[in-house]
């Protein structure tokens, strides 16, 4: 089995990273950054969002593994002192996997081009400085005109993140879908929006136009998509569940309600 290490840039992950490597020394398991099987990220859940950007596009076999330096991630399994056990659950792998979507955008310019991402999180379309307009198309039918802060897309285990920040719902990772919330929507006499939270399956999309895209900011995680207003404009983003899941080596997987509860509650069980 080839292995991959991520790891972000603090003292405690740097210490974890160099020991993983003299302790993969002692063991069957390889060390290969270019085309792994199990990608490791040490650090949190920014962590393995590096990774994943890292590795996007070897998804249909790498599997991804989390240890966390800090506080309990949504995504990071495994602690800084467990180095070993992973280890040796690495060498006796038997391919097993749990599964969660992700979020596709495909961006079209007014000038025909068109760029693809995927996010593991969300998706966000705002305006920096003034109310953004946006037509809202669901499976190609007009839906809404939305009036606004912006709007935001997310995965179901991105919806803790940003998402629920902004008033979306915490969506079950079993569900097979993706959500679109309103950030700080208008709503009076005049316009109207939903002003709720839409969830929506895998055989459904949602299309956004923006009437004027010389303020808008696009972010897919936490990168932002860049274009040159002065050479073309944005058309429209397009939000699907993407063609191909994450997968995490499912060793013993932490369950996500197990996770929300640690996160934002806490306390008595």
């Amino acid at each position: 089995m080839k292995i991959a290490i991520v790891n972000y840039g603090d003292p405690e992950a740097v210490r974890v990273r160099k020991m993983m490597l003299n302790r993969l020394a002692k063991t069957s398991l390889v060390c290969d950054h270019k085309h792994p099987d199990i990608v490791i990220s040490i650090g949190g859940d920014g962590t393995l969002l590096t990774a994943f950007n890292k590795y996007q596009d070897q998804l249909d076999h790498v599997r991804f593994v989390g240890i966390h330096t800090g506080h309990l991630g949504f995504y990071t399994d495994w602690r800084n002192f467990e180095v070993d056990d992973l280890l040796d659950s690495l060498e006796h792998d038997s391919g097993q996997s749990v599964s969660y979507p992700l979020l596709s955008l495909d961006v079209t310019y007014s000038d025909g081009q068109a760029q693809h991402y995927v996010a593991l999180n969300e998706s966000a379309l705002r305006q920096k400085t003034k109310t953004m307009v946006s037509d809202v198309y669901i499976n190609d039918r007009f839906f809404e005109s939305f009036r606004g802060d912006g709007l935001c897309a997310s995965t179901p285990t991105g919806s803790t993140a940003y998402n629920k920040s902004v008033g979306g719902a915490v969506m079950d990772p079993k569900i097979s879908g993706f959500q679109l919330t309103e950030l700080a929507s208008l709503n009076n006499r005049v316009y109207r929006s939903l002003g709720s939270p839409i969830i929506l399956g895998t055989e459904s999309q949602v299309t956004l136009r923006v009437h004027d895209d010389s303020d808008s900011l696009l972010t897919c995680d936490r990168q932002l998509v860049q274009w040159d207003v002065n050479q073309h404009h944005l058309s429209e983003v397009t939000y699907r569940v993407a063609d191909q899941p994450i997968r995490f080596a499912k060793y013993r997987h932490t369950s996500f309600w197990d996770r929300v509860h640690e996160s934002f509650i806490g306390g008595r069980k």
